[in-house]
């Protein structure tokens, strides 16, 4: 083996430059690799000046030193939730918090020059969280966008101070449940699982939410053994249960499809979690053994 290695080295040097790039001694890896965690999109924002960094840099140390304070006295305290009453509802996202539409992001198809939706998050005249806009199924005709209409809504990514990433553990629960009104449409519930590897940097678990249009309000009651994961919009055939402890977004999205196209609204009044001990259901799909490297239809 040593030998051969040897005369290919040897090779290697007679030959011109534009050959020697084509000669690789370790297999390279492309299959699979993603450049940045948006996944082609590459939409070039303004980038602010150095003394306006300085500035938001020391304003934001501020708040950052204050988040530690509270995480250094929650870890002396050291007082975690350890029973869970059946029907007690622990809010997650609460829309009648102070500032709470600062930790929320809003994204629709035109934000990337695919096409003519529109949304936006406000609070309600009821004072609750209102995901509202118009989607448009029309497209660019740039020869590349073949469908598109949608908007969505989800969290900012959870941090710990110092912009340390961190996840939402929510193991202990198996019901999600939600407050909601809406006008008669179906929305996509989104829960992110990014991963570690870029392979995963784009799992996200879906269920849908029906609601029922009118005037009352609806609480929706959604086990977590109902979600189904995908990756890049295609759901996959290798299906798994949530990782509950490694949750980085929540959202909802709707989409124009089958018609669909025109004005939508959704209220939102909080987003929380429950413990139902009658629920012994682990994972609602069943599984498929699927040849080796084979994860999506």
């Amino acid at each position: 083996m040593n030998n051969l290695l040897r005369q290919g080295q040897r090779l290697a040097c007679w030959l011109p430059a534009a050959a020697q790039q084509q000669i690789h001694t370790t297999a390279v890896q492309r299959t699979f690799w993603e450049r940045e965690k948006k996944s082609g999109y590459k939409t070039k924002l303004p980038e602010p000046s150095k003394k306006q960094l300085i500035m938001d840099g020391l304003k934001d140390l501020k708040e950052e030193i204050k988040l530690w304070r509270k995480e250094v006295k929650e870890q002396f305290e050291s007082d975690p939730i350890l029973v869970f009453r059946p029907g007690e509802t622990d809010v997650v996202f609460d829309f009648k918090a102070p500032n709470v539409l600062d930790n929320w992001t809003v994204t629709t198809d035109a934000d990337h020059g695919e096409g003519k939706s529109t949304a936006s998050l406000e609070l309600s005249s009821a004072g609750a969280g209102l995901f509202h806009g118009e989607v448009n199924s029309d497209h660019t005709k740039d020869g590349i966008i073949k469908r598109t209409g949608y908007a969505n809504i989800r969290t900012k990514r959870v941090r710990k101070s110092f912009k340390r990433e961190s996840t939402y553990d929510w193991t202990q629960y198996n019901m999600l449940i939600m407050k909601v009104r809406g006008d008669g449409r179906s929305y996509l519930i989104n829960l992110h699982t990014e991963g570690y590897f870029d392979l995963m940097w784009n799992d996200i678990y879906h269920y849908v939410l029906y609601t029922r249009g009118g005037p009352h309000w609806q609480i929706a009651k959604i086990p977590f053994s109902k979600f189904f994961m995908s990756s890049k919009g295609r759901v996959q055939d290798r299906q798994s249960a949530i990782p509950l402890n490694r949750v980085t977004h929540f959202g909802f999205s709707v989409a124009a499809k089958k018609g669909m196209d025109g004005p939508f609204g959704l209220e939102i009044d909080y987003v929380g979690l429950q413990y139902d001990p009658s629920h012994r259901e682990e994972f609602a799909y069943e599984m498929y053994q699927t040849p080796k490297y084979i994860v999506a239809t």
